[in-house]
């Protein structure tokens, strides 16, 4: 399978607002389609915050992957944070994944990560087996979240 990969543009916007939709339903996580186009548009207008890349085979977009760059001394700069990953479901299971975390890896060096996170639901197995096979460990460290209300976010809503 030939895959290519493609910086996000405008362009883009529609196409991967509905994969998001769709990323977002197979796990019910909560998902407001205004609140993710103004994520997106502030999102894809700052290099400084990451890269949204999008992946596709034959000229289609068959899904994406999102890189939130942050900064950590304990990697010794910046690292970054597989923020979504997403592939439509009639393209999984054919290494799309495997060589979109090659990618990730390749595009990361260049730009100067020296850490890459990510989550994963750990009922996921599939994901889990990928992630172990490219190198990810567990850091024995549980991750920990608290949604902070601010007036950037005020639609924020509690479960």
């Amino acid at each position: 399978m030939n895959i290519e990969y493609k910086t996000y543009t405008k362009r883009d916007k529609s196409d991967v607002l509905k994969m998001m939709t769709s990323f977002n339903e197979i796990y019910d996580y909560d998902f407001d389609p205004k609140i993710g186009e103004k994520n997106l548009i502030d999102f894809t207008s700052n290099e400084i915050l990451g890269r949204l890349y999008l992946i596709k085979y034959q000229q289609s977009n068959i899904g994406y992957i999102v890189l939130s760059f942050g900064f950590s001394f304990e990697y010794e700069g910046r690292d970054a944070f597989i923020d979504e990953f997403y592939i439509k479901e009639n393209y999984r299971n054919q290494g799309v994944g495997k060589l979109t975390m090659d990618f990730i890896e390749l595009e990361s060096k260049k730009l100067n990560v020296n850490a890459i996170h990510l989550e994963v639901e750990s009922h996921n197995s599939k994901a889990n087996k990928l992630y172990m096979s490219k190198g990810y460990k567990s850091n024995n460290r549980i991750l920990l979240t608290k949604k902070i209300k601010t007036t950037a976010n005020n639609s924020y809503k509690n479960k």
